[in-house]
């Protein structure tokens, strides 16, 4: 197996042990919950290792012809604004999300599998350029699967 395809099984890992997590947890499938440590965190690079990681992220974006019809229009700096938050409190950073609930940004948007997987994959080459360690990458994806549940709006 090539490193995407680990990569995209951990991640389907992730999904299916975040459907059972969701179905027993209290809270919100949407909100943004910051893990109990900070070790994530700190191997992305903290704050200035996550801000490289979304300044190389969103304009890959726009460029894959994948993903560009969701992001080209969009406030780039907005974005990666809501992404760096995103990430650092899914990591187990400090900060704060003050983002919408992504099932309601993603509401209007006709997002399949194949989008979000197309995303997934524009995100590792982004973390690859920013040479984050393969089993950092998974750890931090194996934490963002949850969200397509709100995300993925095509099936």
């Amino acid at each position: 197996m090539n490193k995407t395809q680990l990569s995209l099984v951990a991640l389907c890992a992730a999904f299916a042990s975040a459907g059972v997590q969701a179905q027993s947890a209290a809270p919100s499938a949407s909100a943004v919950v910051a893990p109990a440590d900070d070790t994530l965190f700190r191997a992305l690079g903290a704050e200035p290792g996550i801000a490289r990681i979304v300044d190389d992220f969103v304009p890959r974006l726009v460029a894959d012809q994948r993903t560009s019809e969701f992001f080209r229009k969009t406030n780039q700096a907005h974005l990666k604004q809501m992404l760096s938050q995103q990430f650092c409190v899914v990591s187990g950073g400090p900060c704060v999300y003050t983002g919408l609930p992504m099932k309601t940004a993603h509401q209007d948007m006709d997002i399949s599998k194949g989008d979000f997987n197309a995303l997934v994959e524009v995100l590792q080459a982004s973390m690859d350029a920013q040479h984050v360690a393969f089993a950092t990458q998974n750890r931090l994806l194996a934490r963002l699967a949850p969200m397509h549940r709100d995300i993925v709006n095509v099936h």
